[in-house]
């Protein structure tokens, strides 16, 4: 308990600073950019004496280290701002000229506008990750007991030509051959589970390869290890050894993967993903809000995707200390 305390309590430590100085580079970055997000909202042919006002009423205009600690502190109390171009009742406001558009009052709180999205990007992230353990799991593993023969560089070869197809293009094949030409599955937007499969398949598609050649790498290597022949030696079946003890210590390096790699390239995935099949998550919410420079939202998203990253590490780190207890983070 008390190894699991002060790491816990360690680990935190880091991440909580690293959340932090994502926020401010973050934070920074989106107010020294070109553009104006006040343009956007009340159009182009207002006074530029309005437009000040209104950014000066919103409090774009006070220095950046000031607007930081605004946001900061009511962050840390669960307040996540209000968006610049949604209204409360979930219409855009860009381009209104109406002075009672940017009451707080009458614009979408952005934890709610998350909250409303967050369902349908984890319940898509499941189901990728899902597919990918399930083409990933059985070509890797095949391939590291096998290493050197024709099932290694079978999946070698798949691994290649699957890490070099855009997820862009992917998608919009996807949605040619299996919903406009066979009419298997459905493409834009959610109406019920089946309309995730297709995004699901385009995520698989892009962390499969990574899986494959690191799950047939960590198990060719712990095949060379001596405790393999060892077993063997003691009487123990093959299967047996690679089942027990081989697959459970080649899942450590795995796991460090899953938490640094396999969920950043899905939550970046996911954006360019749910924009392309109109798909009602958080993705596109970001998506839309970088091309509108709701700033809200885009602030938010982006913290809490840094949040999961560094709590996914934690827990990812963990699991991997309990499994051998030779390791120290």
């Amino acid at each position: 308990m008390t190894f699991i305390s002060d790491f816990l309590l360690r680990r935190l430590g880091q991440g909580v600073v690293i959340v932090v100085l994502v926020a401010l580079l973050i934070f920074t970055l989106l107010r020294v950019v070109p553009g104006d997000p006040v343009r956007i909202m009340l159009g182009p042919m207002v006074a530029p004496s309005v437009m000040e006002e209104t950014a000066v009423k919103l409090g774009l205009r006070d220095p950046i280290p000031v607007q930081f600690a605004r946001y900061a502190w009511r962050f840390a109390h669960g307040d996540f701002g209000h968006s610049f171009v949604r209204s409360a009742q979930g219409a855009s406001t860009g381009g209104s000229r109406g002075e009672s558009t940017f009451d707080e009052a009458n614009r979408a709180r952005v934890g709610e506008l998350i909250a409303a999205g967050l369902p349908y990007s984890a319940g898509l992230a499941a189901l990728g990750i899902l597919f990918t353990l399930i083409i990933a799991a059985p070509i890797g593993v095949a391939a590291g007991l096998a290493a050197g023969r024709w099932p290694d560089k079978t999946a070698l070869y798949l691994s290649s030509v699957l890490v070099s197809l855009p997820n862009i293009w992917l998608g919009v094949i996807f949605i040619f051959f299996f919903s406009v030409k066979l009419g298997w599955l459905p493409a834009i937007g959610y109406k019920d589970a089946s309309y995730a499969i297709l995004p699901a398949l385009v995520l698989a598609v892009e962390l499969t390869p990574v899986l494959i050649r690191s799950i047939s790498v960590s198990v060719a290597a712990n095949l060379l290890e001596n405790y393999v022949a060892v077993g063997e030696v003691r009487g123990l079946r093959r299967f047996d050894v690679i089942v027990r003890h081989v697959l459970r210590n080649a899942s450590i390096p795995l796991l460090n993967l899953f938490g640094i790699q396999v969920i950043g390239m899905l939550l970046g995935s996911m954006f360019v993903v749910e924009y392309i099949f109109a798909y009602p998550g958080v993705g596109l919410l970001m998506i839309n809000a970088v091309f509108q420079r709701d700033f809200p939202v885009i602030q938010a998203i982006a913290i809490l995707a840094s949040v999961v990253l560094v709590a996914v590490n934690i827990l990812v780190d963990l699991a991997a200390t309990n499994i051998d207890r030779r390791l120290q983070y």
